[in-house]
């Protein structure tokens, strides 16, 4: 494996650790370090999305025809690299990781040529309508009805653990159009607009403190069938579409590096005490542990992306990647946690809103381990089980 990087990347290295500088606000790194959610708040991220966008870099892997940048692997992996050691803001992956692929795989052209400049400028802002109270991981099993009226959908039902939807003007989601057959026969994928007429969201509150999720519900919301993704009672093989690209390839390894070379910091500073603790030989094989978790995920992101390059969707191995990544996630979490010691226990989220003027208790770096270790014990969960996860691992990938 090629470990250096060649003359050309280095100066592509050199040419965006520039734009960072001269674009990355102090305010847009204090709030991105502040937040604790799993995706970071809408005001920081919709701020540096537009940054990007006028650059031509908001959608490092769209193809150039598409609004993208046209990059190489290589450039990728740097980008998302110097990304997060410069402390960015993430992006929604909602739109540019999700939908965006979708339309470019299984959209009408009518759709692409609408909805791909919409998402990449953010005047369109996505969230994901899949779960149901009764139909997480078993995604099959959901209910939400579509019935056909003409030119229109008519819709009702409810979506839960909704990311994003007190912000989002668009959801794309599955609905059930047939109960004939197998139940993934009878599932279609819409896109609907987030003011239609008879939908509400209701927010959840994380024990955190933090709002990020929702309830959303539908009754009689009629979306028309132009927005239609794929044939009808076909949307199951757009969603496992959808769930490759959200589950792999999209930056974990340069994230989960990034948070080690937070924690390592932390140990090293006044949050840990004396700063003492980095030098703790059981401490050093705790993070000597939690850096082979993240090597490991880096390798298998490699293995995606390099998928991706060649032109194949990432495929059952981003199951993989998923597992790993959020392992490792929550590793970090428990890590940090019990790194900053008392300073784990003030509860102040008024503290980590965006813009918020409230001072933070305790030293530097002590405001979001807590909330960041509440908040990951989601991710083995999210985006679908470990458990599903390993079984698509054992079929797909094993052959078992």
């Amino acid at each position: 494996m090629q470990l250096t990087l060649p003359p050309e990347i280095r100066a592509f290295r050199d040419r965006v650790r520039r734009f960072l500088d001269d674009h990355l606000e102090d305010e847009l790194r204090r709030d991105a370090a502040r937040c604790a959610g799993v995706f970071q708040d809408y005001e920081t991220s919709i701020r540096w999305h537009r940054i990007l966008h006028r650059q031509g870099w908001v959608a490092p892997a769209w193809p150039e025809h598409y609004g993208g940048p046209g990059w190489d692997l290589m450039q990728r992996y740097v980008f998302a690299s110097e990304c997060n050691a410069a402390g960015a803001p993430a992006l929604a992956p909602m739109g540019l990781g999700m939908c965006g692929p979708v339309l470019m795989g299984h959209g009408t052209d009518e759709q692409k040529a609408f909805y791909l400049p919409r998402i990449l400028s953010g005047e369109d802002y996505w969230c994901q309508g899949y779960s149901e109270p009764g139909a997480g991981s078993d995604l099959a099993s959901l209910s939400l009805r579509a019935e056909r009226d003409g030119d229109h959908y008519i819709l009702n039902g409810t979506k839960i653990w909704t990311t994003h939807a007190q912000h989002a003007n668009r959801m794309f989601l599955l609905v059930r159009t047939s109960t004939e057959g197998r139940p993934q026969q009878g599932i279609s994928f819409l896109l609907m607009d987030m003011d239609s007429p008879g939908v509400s969201v209701e927010p959840i509150a994380f024990s955190s403190g933090d709002h990020e999720v929702n309830t959303v519900f539908f009754e009689d919301v009629r979306v028309p069938v132009a927005n239609r993704v794929g044939a009808e009672n076909d949307g199951w093989t757009v969603a496992k579409y959808l769930l490759e690209f959200e589950r792999g390839g999209g930056g974990a390894g340069a994230r989960l590096e990034a948070a080690l070379g937070r924690l390592e910091r932390l140990a090293a500073g006044p949050a840990s005490g004396d700063g003492s603790l980095a030098e703790d030989p059981a401490y050093r094989r705790r993070l000597s542990a939690a850096r082979i978790d993240v090597d490991a995920v880096k390798m298998t992101e490699f293995r995606i992306l390099s998928a991706l390059g060649s032109g194949q969707n990432p495929g059952p191995e981003s199951s993989i990647l998923k597992t790993l990544g959020g392992r490792a996630s929550q590793h970090l979490t428990e890590i940090a946690v019990d790194t900053i010691g008392c300073w784990a226990l003030p509860h102040q989220p008024e503290a980590r809103v965006a813009g918020s003027n409230a001072t933070p208790v305790g030293p530097e770096g002590t405001l979001t381990p807590t909330a960041n270790y509440l908040n990951s014990r989601a991710l083995s969960i999210a985006g679908g089980t470990d458990e599903v996860q390993k079984g698509i691992v054992a079929r797909l990938v094993l052959g078992l």
